[in-house]
C-alpha cells in the first residue's frame, strides 16, 4: 500500500494543528507538528532557544524528524495520511531567516515528495504567540511568502484553504481529495 501523503502548511498561527487535531478526531492518520518536540527537548538538554542560537542544528534535527515522518507515513495502511508541515518548510524558514543549508536538504525535498500541499494564510484573528512560536504576526506574513515559494521552487501545485470553521476547513480538505 502506497497512501497519499498530504501536507497542511502554512506560517505560525494559521490553525494547521487545529486542523490536524480535527482530522485525527474524525479517525485520519495524522503526524504532528514536530518542532515543539525539537525546542522542549533542547530546552531539557539546557539549550533555551535552539532555534535561535543554532539554526542549523535545529533545522537538521526538524529535516531528519520530518523525513521519519515521510517514512512512517509511506508505511501506513491507511489511504491517506495527513501531516502538519512537511520537508520543504525546513527549507522555506531558513531561507527566511537567510542562512544556508547543505546540498542535501534540497536533495531529500527532491526525493520524497507528497501527493497534495494545503496552505493555510495568516490569519491575524487566530494567530496567537507562545513560548515556542517566536514570530509575530508580521514574521507569519513573511514566512508564509517563502513558504510558497520553497513548495513552487519544488514543483507543487498548493491548494489555498479559505478561512472559516476548523470543522469547514477540514471539511475542505476532505472535499477536494474526494474523501468524505
Amino acid at each position: 500500500m502506497n497512501p497519499i501523503k498530504v501536507v497542511i502548511a502554512g506560517g505560525p498561527g494559521t490553525g494547521k494543528t487545529s486542523i490536524i487535531n480535527h482530522l485525527k478526531e474524525r479517525g485520519f492518520l495524522c503526524f504532528d507538528e514536530i518542532s515543539r518536540q525539537v525546542t522542549l527537548q533542547a530546552r531539557k538538554d539546557g539549550i533555551e532557544q535552539l532555534f535561535l542560537t543554532e539554526p542549523l542544528l535545529f533545522s537538521e534535527k526538524l529535516l531528519e524528524g520530518r523525513l521519519q515522518q515521510f517514512k512512517d507515513a509511506g508505511k501506513a495502511t491507511e489511504s491517506v495520511v495527513f501531516l502538519d508541515r512537511g520537508l520543504p518548510d525546513v527549507l522555506a524558514y531558513m531561507d527566511y531567516i537567510g542562512d544556508k543549508y547543505p546540498q542535501y536538504f534540497i536533495d531529500v525535498c527532491n526525493t520524497n515528495t507528497y501527493d497534495f500541499v494545503f496552505v493555510l494564510a495568516p490569519w491575524q484573528e487566530i494567530f496567537t504567540s507562545d513560548s515556542e512560536r517566536y514570530e509575530n504576526f508580521e514574521q507569519a506574513i513573511e514566512i508564509h511568502k517563502h513558504l510558497l515559494k520553497t513548495y513552487m521552487r519544488f514543483g507543487y501545485q498548493l491548494i489555498d484553504v479559505p478561512f472559516g470553521s476548523i470543522e469547514d476547513r477540514s471539511d475542505f480538505i476532505l472535499k477536494e481529495l474526494n474523501i468524505q
